[in-house]
Formats: structure tokens, sequence, C-alpha cells
């Protein structure tokens, strides 16, 4: 197995752990670190999987310069091993929107189920959701985006920052308020904004799809 794979399967067990945690009212700040280090695990899976491909020989530090500085050289090198995990393992991209997608719909339905979230809210993104990756199945990997307006709403390193703060502010405000018995206003105004941008993205995303 693929170490990004691995990691990959790590998070999503992590948060199937969260899940039955916050279910029982289990020690919030646990249940809270857990769930970020398992939203952290999805900037790992790109290096380890690039790392792997290079032989081990693809650092840190390397990888970083391309990913947040946008160093030339680094992100020649990067982009080199990328390609090759690429070719030996075509399931890598797809997995990892797997991975994406179970740690995303875990939270919604957890907190669907103890009545904090609406169920549209889980029935629109599971919607959406279902649409995309059906659609950009077909294209292979949503890394590819073809469209300014995908590149800069989707597979920007922002967006994908920006995505990831959601989620981890959202779903861990709810599992300290379901748990710990937080004001719910604040949880509200965190749950609508990381749904409005799951809309957009997810919209995006289609909309790539058919140009």
């Amino acid at each position: 197995m693929r170490a990004a794979d691995a990691a990959t399967i790590l998070r999503m067990l992590l948060v199937a752990a969260v899940a039955y945690m916050v279910l029982a009212r289990y020690n919030a700040w646990i249940a809270l670190l857990l769930f970020v280090v398992a939203v952290a695990l999805d900037a790992v899976d790109g290096f380890l999987a690039a790392w792997q491909a290079s032989g081990y020989r693809l650092s840190v530090a390397v990888y970083a310069r391309a990913a947040l500085l946008k160093d030339r050289i680094a992100a020649s090198k990067a982009a080199k091993y990328k390609r090759a995990s690429a070719a030996r393992a075509p399931f890598g991209p797809r997995m990892d929107i797997a991975g994406d997608r179970f740690v995303e719909y875990a939270m919604w339905i957890v907190f669907a189920l103890v009545g904090i979230v609406p169920l549209f809210i889980v029935l629109a993104v599971v919607f959406v959701h279902s649409i995309a990756d059906a659609l950009m199945g077909v294209r292979g990997t949503s890394s590819r985006m073809r469209t300014r307006l995908a590149r800069a709403v989707y597979s920007s390193n922002a967006s994908r920052a920006l995505i990831n703060l959601l989620k981890v502010a959202a779903f861990g405000y709810l599992i300290v308020m379901y748990v710990g018995s937080y004001p719910a206003i604040y949880g509200a105004v965190l749950v609508y904004s990381l749904f409005a941008f799951v809309m957009l993205r997810g919209f995006v995303e289609i909309y790539e799809s058919m140009k």
C-alpha cells in the first residue's frame, strides 16, 4: 500500500472515531484534536505520494517551496514526481477525493443525527458532490482544472486551504458546542459559511466538467 493511501485511510478512521465520540458526548477536546489531525492529513498525502515516487528523495522543504512559495525549481521537481506517482497509481487522486468525501459526509451526517444541522444541507451536499464526482470522474482528477474560474475556486492552494480551515472551524466548533454546550449562534454562522463554499466549489466542478 502506498504511504499516501495509508494516510487517507487513517484520516477516514480518525473521523469515524470522532463521529462516535461526538454521539457519545465523550471529551470534546480529544475529539477536536483527532479531527484536526484528520484534516491535516489531507495536506500530507500529496507529499507522501510524490515523496514515494521520488524514491524518498523529495524533501518537505522543496515540496513546501513548490506549494506555498511557487518556487519554479521546486515546483518543477515536485511536478515531475507527482506525474510519476500518477503514472504508477492512477487511482491516487480519486482515493484522495474519496477520503475528502468521507470526512465531510461523516460530519454532516453526525450533526444532522443530533439535530444541529438541517437535513436539507446534507442532501444538498451529497446531491451536488455525487453529480460533480460522476462528471469529473470521466476527466480523471479535479487537480487538472482548465478554466480560470475552476482553478481559482477549486484547485488553487488558497481555495484548498480555505475549505480545510472552514471544515476545522465549523465542524470543530460543532464538536465542542454539542459536547460542551457552547453558544449555537456561532455554530450556525460557521455551518452556513462552510455550506455556501462547498456548494460553490461543487457547482464550479460541474461547470468545469461541461467545458
